[in-house]
C-alpha cells in the first residue's frame, strides 16, 4: 500500500513522536506505582539508560514502541513506503543498539524486561503487567538466593564487616544511653526546670 502522506508530511509526523514519557511508558509507570512497585526513571549510571529502573529487583524495564524498535511480526511495525531504505537503516541501528544495551545489563548482573507497546492496549494491559509482576518477583527471589550465597554481591567486601560493627554498636547503645541518663539525673540540682538542649548535649557527649 503506497504512503498516503507526502515526504514533508511524513517527516513532520515522525518528528513529533516522543522518545520519553510516551503514553505506553506512562501507563506502565502508573500500573507499577499503583501496585506498590517503586522505581527510578532513565538512570544514566545504568547501562542503556532504561525507561524504568528497579534497583531492589535489579531489573531494568524498557517500554519499546513497536515501530521505532522494529517489533518483528507486529502490525504496528510497517515501514513507510517513502524513503524506505532510510527508515530500514534507522530501525536496524535501533535494534542493534537495543541488543548491545541488553547485553551490557546482563553482563552487569541486571535482569531485562522488554514491554512492547502493542501489548499495552486496553484489553492486554492487565495481563501484560501481571506477567511483569510475576517476573519481578522471580527476579527478587533469585537475587535474594544469590545474596545469601554471596553476601558481597551488592557491595564491597568490607561492607559485611561494617554492618557487623554497626550491629554491635546498636546493641550496646541502649546500655550506654541508660548509664548516661542515670548520671545526668543524679547530677541535677534541685531545679524545677530542665534545659532540654543541655540535656541532649550531655547525652550526646556521654555516648
Amino acid at each position: 500500500m503506497p504512503d498516503v502522506l507526502t515526504p514533508t508530511q511524513r517527516h513532520r509526523c515522525m518528528s513529533h513522536i516522543r522518545s520519553k514519557a510516551t503514553k505506553p511508558e506512562i501507563l506502565v509507570r502508573k500500573w507499577l506505582w499503583a501496585h506498590g512497585y517503586r522505581y527510578r526513571l532513565n538512570v544514566k549510571s545504568v547501562p542503556g539508560k532504561p525507561d524504568i529502573v528497579m534497583r531492589r529487583y535489579r531489573t531494568a524495564i524498557f517500554v519499546n514502541g513497536c515501530f521505532w524498535h522494529g517489533h518483528e511480526g507486529c502490525k504496528q511495525f510497517v515501514l513507510p513506503k517513502t524513503n524506505t531504505p532510510f527508515w530500514q537503516a534507522k530501525i536496524d541501528r535501533n535494534r542493534e543498539r537495543d541488543r548491545q544495551n541488553y547485553q551490557l545489563l546482563l553482563d552487569a548482573g541486571w535482569q531485562v524486561i522488554v514491554i512492547w507497546a502493542c501489548n499495552l492496549t486496553k484489553d492486554k494491559t492487565e495481563p501484560t503487567m501481571q506477567q511483569v509482576a510475576v517476573t519481578l518477583n522471580r527476579n527478587l527471589l533469585a537475587l535474594a538466593k544469590k545474596m545469601k550465597k554471596s553476601p558481597h554481591i551488592m557491595g564491597s567486601p568490607q561492607e559485611p564487616a561494617k554492618r557487623s560493627a554497626w550491629g554491635e554498636r546498636r546493641q550496646e547503645l541502649p546500655r550506654r544511653l541508660s548509664g548516661v541518663v542515670s548520671t545526668f539525673v543524679t547530677s541535677l540540682p534541685n531545679a524545677k526546670v530542665i534545659d532540654f538542649r543541655s540535656f541532649l548535649t550531655y547525652i550526646w557527649r556521654g555516648i
